[in-house]
């Protein structure tokens, strides 16, 4: 594919405007859509990804630099504009980086820390948050940047790798999930073709043509509440942070939200309630009225992209059939509030990757995706029990639940009990996994470190990071290690490095002889706090890998 022609405005701090529309998508780079394969017969393909959004791009970068052949279809010939994902997350950021892309991202990001929370007419918040408590780590806690930016480096990033093929502007027909592979039958201009996968991968959003076509559904909940995206354009100066206001003057009853993007872009968000005419309320000048009255009469703006949503939180009862694995929005749906949904697929990528990667080779049988399954659903259902939380906290719908939220932030601004009360969208962090089969339990119990289950965490080393050293691989985190590790385990040992690692020694509780068995996706497997032999390693790198030892 070649994209780099088209890039040249963006390398240079220029955003390129969605100029048309693609049946009612803003087209915010035109790519051109791809033609049938010239071969007769069916074609092969070891895995097959469908939907080229961020989660779907990432799944293919970290499968292709993994070294498989993969193909990735998209009903889309062009990077969709308009309103998407803006917030991501210090773990996304920690999966972008290993995937070679998260320091371009940071660059172009908007970077905050701190959320504030507003009540009524008050001036000064009820209440504020860190989203990076613990300090001294390579990313920060969220950064915004539009989601086309995001979607752009991931292509970028693939253009190189000669084993990944984009395949645009095609469109999914059919989809029959056989035992040892799967077949689609798939639409290209006017021509059709077929291809054999061994492993197909629906990262086609919340309306996914590969559900659909399967006959699978989601179960949850759909709240009665919309709420009015409006992405404007204009030059103020105001911090990088989150303010989130409950009953504004400007808004009154409701609720609203003010994020700041690059390209001095801002997302404000507006609660309207349930009875609406959707149509209407998106038309320029009603979306002026709510703008004007957030940032005052004379504010000059001009309009980026207006939407009204509803919230969802809503999942698939399973991610697993088969052959057919589901990640990202076709798999899981939450609200907006928390910037759990995109921020969610990369976690379901990151899951699936090095255990696709280890089937795919051979070194791990098909069982252990029954382990995505499960974590990715855990991952799931922590981000749907927050964002049913927050939306009930922020939109009432008894008296008695309104005064109990009114009581919490009265008591906010004073008492700190309360805060942690508030909930104005609990932000993504990363989910912990103490109950995954994967684990080795601790044979010792410690004081501090990071248990099994749970991501490594950052820390700075000689004017570096930690977790680029972990790469994508199993790696055994060690302080003076003495015994072999198995042939699949990299030693790293900071006992052989220079400088001052006691942040580093603290975070992990990592005394002299102990160590951590790291996952490729960075999660904890199993710790020693004294050299263990290689069979115990090697036991424990089974167990990660599906084989109960």
């Amino acid at each position: 594919m070649n994209i780099m022609a088209n890039t040249a405005n963006v390398n240079a701090g220029l955003a390129p405007q969605p100029t048309t529309h693609h049946r009612g998508v803003p087209v915010w780079r035109h790519i051109g859509a791809k033609a049938a394969p010239a071969t007769a017969g069916v074609e092969h393909a070891p895995v097959v990804v469908v939907g080229a959004g961020p989660v779907g791009l990432a799944m293919a970068l970290d499968l292709g630099r993994r070294g498989h052949r993969v193909l990735v279809i998209s009903k889309f010939d062009f990077i969709p504009g308009g309103s998407k994902a803006i917030c991501f997350s210090k773990r996304s950021l920690d999966i972008l980086d290993r995937l070679g892309v998260g320091q371009e991202l940071l660059q172009k990001g908007v970077t905050w820390n701190v959320g504030k929370v507003f009540w009524g007419d008050r001036e000064e918040p009820v209440y504020q948050f860190d989203m990076l408590p613990v300090k001294d780590q390579q990313y920060p806690g969220f950064i915004n940047l539009q989601q086309y930016y995001v979607e752009d480096a991931l292509l970028q990033a693939l253009e190189k790798l000669p084993n990944v093929e984009l395949r645009m502007g095609q469109q999914i027909e059919a989809v029959r999930n056989l035992p040892d592979h799967a077949e689609l039958d798939v639409l290209a201009g006017e021509q059709r073709y077929q291809i054999n996968t061994d492993w197909l991968i629906a990262c086609d959003g919340s309306k996914s043509t590969v559900r659909n076509l399967m006959g699978l559904d989601f179960d949850g909940r759909v709240f009665e509440e919309n709420f009015l995206i409006a992405d404007i354009r204009m030059e103020q100066e105001r911090p990088a942070e989150r303010c989130f206001w409950f009953d504004p003057p400007f808004n009154p009853g409701q609720s609203a939200l003010m994020h700041r993007q690059p390209d001095g872009v801002w997302r404000l968000d507006f609660q309207l309630g349930w009875g609406i005419d959707r149509q209407a309320c998106v038309q320029p000048e009603n979306v002026e009225r709510y703008v004007r009255a957030m940032l005052g009469p004379d504010v000059q703006f001009t309009e980026e992209w207006y939407s009204i949503y509803t919230f969802q939180c809503r999942r698939m009862s399973r991610f697993v059939h088969g052959r057919v694995l589901f990640a990202g929005d076709s798999a899981h749906l939450v609200s907006p509030f928390g910037a759990r949904g995109c921020n969610g697929g990369f976690a379901d990528i990151d899951n699936l990757g090095w255990k696709l990667d280890l089937v795919l080779r051979g070194e791990a049988r098909e069982a252990l995706l029954e382990s995505y399954n499960d974590e990715a659903i855990t991952t799931a259902d922590e981000n749907i029990l927050n964002s049913t939380r927050s939306t009930d906290f922020l939109t009432p719908k008894t008296t008695a639940s309104k005064a109990f939220r009114d009581a919490v932030l009265e008591l906010a601004s004073t008492e700190a009990f309360a805060r942690p009360f508030v909930n104005s969208g609990r932000l993504s962090t990363a989910i912990h996994y103490p109950q995954s089969s994967l684990n080795t339990p601790d044979a010792q119990e410690w004081n501090g470190g990071v248990a099994p289950g749970s991501p490594a965490l950052d820390a700075p080393v000689n004017g570096a990071w930690l977790l680029p050293h972990l790469g994508g691989r199993f790696v055994l985190l060690a302080n003076g290690w003495t015994q072999s590790v198995p042939a699949d385990v990299e030693l790293v040992d900071i006992a052989q490095w220079q400088g001052d690692l006691s942040l580093l020694k603290s975070r992990y509780a990592l005394q002299s002889g102990s160590g951590y068995l790291i996952r490729p996706d960075h999660y904890v497997a199993a710790r020693w706090q004294s050299p263990v032999s290689a069979a115990a390693v090697q036991a424990s790198v089974a167990r990660a890998k599906g084989v109960q030892q």
